[in-house]
């Protein structure tokens, strides 16, 4: 990849069936889409990334070029898939996409229906190694990829005819399960190997595999937002940005993203819709909030993950429920359940499009009789429940903490995305008090009346003034202050652990707000990213949002601005024993997360389009602007991935795909719902008919509406 000049670019390719297949345990139905398909690559990080969706089919076929060569099929519909992993290679090989996906419409050996792909593949060697082939749910694939065994009940044994290997098998409760099917074009064969291997041999002479691969699903088809349905005109005209979205967007949910989520995230869901609310259709907003207010739990807990299809099936059956494919959810986050009443808010309170809908979406009942207004109330009254100590003795011990027995709660949901606080700063500095005000406004418009008794109603009668407290004294108890000769000390002996010059030193102390609080209520100060919540849900006084910009737009390693992108996390203040947590190879460490970029541009508009702005802050927050945006279009092509790395060399910054080094710890997903929400940020300019993202002294907000403008009333 061209670090600053490969353009963005969407390859469409509308195609029809493929024959049928030869096996006759698979019938081809022979019966052709309806709709025109949506198809698109996005190849990044040598791994070619091909989408396909048309009626009932949707699926992304991976193809991984390097010396861990890797082939895989994934399906929204039960966040199902099919695997294929090849021993090691000598020397890196290198996929090529021969044809395009196209739609299959197929029956099982009971004659039913599954749904998926076909497509043409070659690889530049003459022998590849299968070590083993799954088909399950995406779950179980992205925990064997990630070095976990499977459970013994998904796997099967593949059948080899001449040229060709199949596996297929059953869910696990004995519905319609999975197939895939994988043919030598130009002869070759496929013979066992030890250890139940089988290796894929090229015909004599030649130097290629030229593969067929078939991949289908017997889950239950989604039902897929169309593309007229799903953005206003207003959206930037950016191609791969939308056709992501429309890929991830279902009227039953929208998806967190893939390969590795595809499946509903609550906390990626809100966020999502939150940013993207300006340039979304109603229905698809209202799809989103749906998801999730019909996924809460008894006590108004935002789900996280659901586990759906066959990984319900298994783990409902850990628990004495056998064959009871019932969707599971985890409830272990705790930054859900405060994003969602001001986002909520954001749609029916100061949308006025939402605003004309709320009576009738809040009396809407699911499927369980529930009304999404009873569903939104008691969220709103676990907010306040949960607030209350604080806003009676404004101490640490009063924060909302991580949940017992977890290290994780909010985004930074890796093993050392905290560093090993307890308290997050994003979750107590912004969205309880956020939450609080959301929860006022519901109260003071009468929105919710039918929802809520005379008790319920006097629990939330002093939200507001709740909410004043937390905002006054919560992010006071994370300021960190460093003077600075210790900055320029503590840059110093950073630097070169991280590979990076130290630069001009600090010359003036550094102030910021710590990532969170440990147990003790000491702070830990790694400098990071997450005063783009406030930005985007907060009006923080002018110190405050001084104290939010000034330092953390520095260059890093003082700050987190690099040449490819707006890092989330810099330890260079924090003690050096967490230094080796907040690598480039971090999940969450010093790498760049698409979606925090696109909120701090989001925040910093709405913070500008605030009156009570001195021209010293102003100048203050339009500097950080054009300071981020200048980082974001040098690694544009990088923007619908889920985030990436960099390297240092030459005296530059290059972004890099995540998992392309050997320290990196896990993979990036190339499509990302979150990192869609460009699309709702008004900077591009159209030249000769290319889509260009330019920042200028002449940026023009052209955002519609406010984006949460509830947070701070």
């Amino acid at each position: 990849m061209h670090r600053f000049t490969k353009p963005l670019c969407a390859w469409f390719a509308c195609v029809g069936l493929l024959p049928a297949c030869n096996d006759s345990s698979i019938q081809s139905s022979g019966t052709p889409a309806s709709s025109s398909a949506l198809s698109f690559r996005m190849d990044t990080g040598g791994q070619i990334n091909a989408f396909y969706r048309q009626d009932k089919v949707a699926a992304h076929l991976l193809a991984r070029s390097s010396t861990k060569p890797r082939l895989l099929v994934v399906f929204p519909a039960g966040n199902s898939g099919t695997g294929l992993w090849f021993d090691d290679t000598a020397q890196p090989v290198s996929w090529s996409l021969d044809s395009a996906p196209s739609a299959l419409s197929d029956r099982d050996r009971a004659g039913r229906p599954l749904y998926g792909i076909g497509a043409d593949l070659s690889v530049d060697t003459d022998a590849l190694t299968i070590h083993e082939g799954l088909l399950s749910n995406v779950r179980f694939l992205r925990d064997f990829n990630g070095g976990a065994t499977v459970p013994p009940q998904i796997t099967t044994q593949p059948v080899v005819q001449k040229a060709g290997v199949q596996w297929q098998r059953d869910r696990v409760d004995g519905a319609v399960g999975y197939a895939l099917r994988v043919s030598l074009r130009d002869g070759g064969n496929i013979v066992p190997a030890a250890g139940g291997k089988l290796v894929l041999r090229a015909p004599a002479g030649a130097h290629a595999l030229r593969l067929h691969v078939d991949a289908l699903s017997g889950e239950t088809p989604m039902s897929p937002i169309a593309h007229a349905d799903l953005l206003a005109p207003a959206a930037n005209p950016d191609p791969v940005s939308q056709n992501v979205l429309e890929f991830l967007s279902f009227r039953d949910k929208l998806l967190a993203g893939s390969w590795q989520y595809d499946t509903y995230f609550g906390r990626d869901t809100l966020i999502s819709v939150c940013m993207l609310m300006p340039v979304l259709q109603p229905a698809t907003i209202e799809a989103g909030l749906t998801s999730v207010l019909g996924r809460l739990s008894d006590d108004g807990r935002v789900a996280h993950e659901e586990g759906i299809g066959e990984f319900a099936l298994i783990n409902n059956a850990k628990n004495n429920r056998p064959r009871d494919p019932t969707p599971t959810y985890d409830y272990k986050m705790i930054d859900g359940d405060y994003l969602l009443a001001p986002i909520a808010a954001a749609w029916l309170i100061d949308d006025a499009r939402g605003q004309v809908r709320a009576a009738a979406y809040l009396a809407q009942r699911g499927s369980d009789g529930r009304t999404n207004g009873s569903r939104l109330a008691v969220n709103l009254l676990h907010v306040a429940d949960t607030a209350k100590p604080f806003t009676q003795q404004p101490t640490v011990a009063n924060l909302i903490r991580l949940r017992p027995g977890q290290i994780v709660g909010n985004w930074r949901d890796s093993t050392d995305g905290l560093g090993g606080g307890a308290y997050p700063y994003d979750v107590n500095a912004v969205l309880v008090p956020a939450a609080l005000y959301a929860a006022s406004a519901f109260l003071v418009r009468g929105l919710l009346d039918p929802y809520l008794d005379a008790g319920q109603r006097a629990t939330l009668v002093d939200v507001a003034n709740e909410a004043a407290v937390w905002k006054q004294y919560a992010p006071a108890l994370f300021r960190v202050d460093v003077p600075a000769a210790q900055a320029a000390t503590d840059v110093a002996g950073y630097a070169p652990t991280a590979g990076v010059p130290a630069g001009a030193a600090p010359d003036a102390p550094l102030s910021f707000y710590a990532l969170s609080l440990d147990e003790q209520g000491a702070p830990v100060a790694v400098m990071n990213s997450d005063g783009g919540f406030a930005l985007l849900f907060g009006t923080p006084p002018q110190d405050e949002l001084q104290r939010i910009v000034a330092d953390v737009t520095r260059p890093f390693p003082a700050g987190l601005v690099t040449d490819v992108g707006m890092l989330v996390s810099n330890p260079a203040f924090a003690s050096p024993s967490l230094w080796p947590k907040f690598t480039s190879s971090a999940y969450h460490g010093a790498v760049v997360w698409s979606w925090q970029q696109a909120m701090w541009v989001a925040g910093l508009d709405r913070q500008l389009r605030r009156e009570d702005l001195s021209g010293p802050t102003r100048a203050l927050l339009t500097q950080a602007r054009l300071t981020i945006w200048r980082a974001i279009s040098n690694a544009r092509d990088m923007r619908t991935s889920e985030m990436w790395t960099w390297s240092y060399t030459g005296g530059h910054y290059q972004a890099d795909a995540f998992d392309t080094r050997s320290a990196d710890a896990t993979e990036a997903n190339a499509a990302q719902l979150w990192s869609t929400t460009y699309l709702a940020i008004r900077d591009p300019q159209l030249r000769t008919g290319r889509y260009w993202w330019q920042a200028s002294q002449h940026m023009q907000d052209g955002q519609r509406g406010s984006v949460a403008a509830v947070a701070s009333r």
